[in-house]
């Protein structure tokens, strides 16, 4: 395995740190409950002794996390569908681009058609934010996840942590020959806009500053386009848009933790992951004149068009659509009942009657309904 120690306060465990995170995961408290969802039909004992022996990040993704994504799929998914993994090479390493609806679920059910596949697994990115509970850390950094700071403190604190992120991604594709998932922008898509930060592709280029072309022609960048039929946060998001409107929105103690449990657990209907072109050289010359700042912004927009095209467009975000406008545009394309489970659910809101309940309902329906025009 390659090796940077001046990676060594952001990378994902080394194979040699494996046994010992396994040890620490099979005698935590938490490990009867993870063990009872992963593999419910074994017994404790039997499970802890599996995980005891996982020598390598390769045990420990297809021993365990490709079965806690079966597991998922099997609960909370009725239909689970990916396409394009023909538009690329095995052989090939890339950074795999993605509108973020979900904290976990984005990436980590990827990773099981990418192993489906033929493909490896991919480096994720996973925020430090995130990576507090010495458990969540083993687990984490056993399943290839690096941490990314949050943008915070001082603008040189701000710029050495990017750059310092930048020549990571850049070295662990082109030297260590991994691929590599981040989100398209600084935490999740609350409305239903997914639109990619242009900071995030001028932090891809900070690593080879002397030629914007190659800076992003050697990462293989590839959009990806999630869409959930029912967003299992949707609820959360609503009410989290509606106090930001209102009052000084503040992140509360265990809210993310509470947010990955609920987009693990709640339904989400049908599922789709469709894996567009990988940006090409050509498309990347056609810009080669601009500015730094107008190339930036040019390529997130082209990546924006390919997610927004890719994205897939269920009953429920034409009922929303039609509900948000208070017209029948979109009536042929959900059913009766389709229209009626959709209503039901935004029912559920009353129960927060210390609300403008009109005016957070309103909000809840632009998370379904943004896409349509989006697209």
């Amino acid at each position: 395995m390659i090796k940077h120690p001046k990676f060594d306060d952001i990378r994902p465990y080394y194979e040699e740190e494996i046994p010992a995170a396994m040890q620490r995961i099979a005698h935590s408290d938490a490990f009867p409950l993870l063990a009872s969802f992963v593999f419910p039909d074994m017994p404790l004992a039997e499970v802890r002794k599996k995980v005891e022996g996982f020598q390598t990040t390769h045990d420990f993704q297809h021993g365990v996390m490709y079965y806690v994504n079966e597991q998922i799929i099997a609960r909370s998914i009725t239909e689970f569908s990916c396409s394009g993994l023909e538009r690329l090479n095995p052989g090939k390493r890339y950074l795999f681009v993605s509108n973020h609806r979900d904290i976990m679920l984005d990436a980590s059910l990827l990773q099981n058609h990418l192993v489906d596949g033929g493909f490896e697994t991919t480096e994720i990115t996973f925020g430090a934010n995130l990576m507090v509970n010495p458990l969540v850390v083993d687990i984490g950094k056993s399943n290839k996840m690096f941490k990314v700071e949050r943008p915070g403190g001082s603008i040189k604190d701000f710029y050495r942590s990017s750059l310092h992120l930048s020549e990571y991604i850049r070295w662990t594709i082109t030297e260590k020959h991994e691929s590599v998932w981040i989100a398209q922008r600084n935490g999740r898509t609350k409305n239903g806009i997914d639109t990619t930060d242009q900071g995030i592709i001028k932090m891809f280029c900070m690593s080879e500053p002397h030629d914007k072309i190659k800076a992003l022609a050697d990462l293989n960048i590839v959009p990806v386009a999630v869409s959930y039929e029912w967003e299992s946060c949707d609820i959360l998001k609503a009410l989290e848009l509606y106090e930001s409107q209102y009052t000084r929105y503040t992140k509360k103690p265990g809210e993310d933790l509470n947010s990955i449990l609920t987009g693990i657990l709640e339904p989400k209907g049908r599922v789709h992951f469709e894996l567009c072109k990988p940006i090409s050289v050509p498309e990347l010359s056609a810009f080669e004149n601009q500015t730094n700042n107008e190339y930036h912004k040019s390529v997130a927009k082209l990546l924006d068009r390919r997610i927004n095209a890719a994205y897939r467009l269920y009953p429920n975000n034409y009922i929303a659509h039609d509900l948000l406008y208070g017209n029948e545009k979109y009536k042929s394309m959900y059913t009766r009942e389709q229209y009626d489970a959709f209503v039901q659910r935004l029912a559920e809101l009353d129960r927060y009657d210390t609300c403008d309940l009109e005016r957070l309902k309103e909000i809840f329906i632009g998370i379904y309904a943004n896409p349509v025009d989006n697209q």
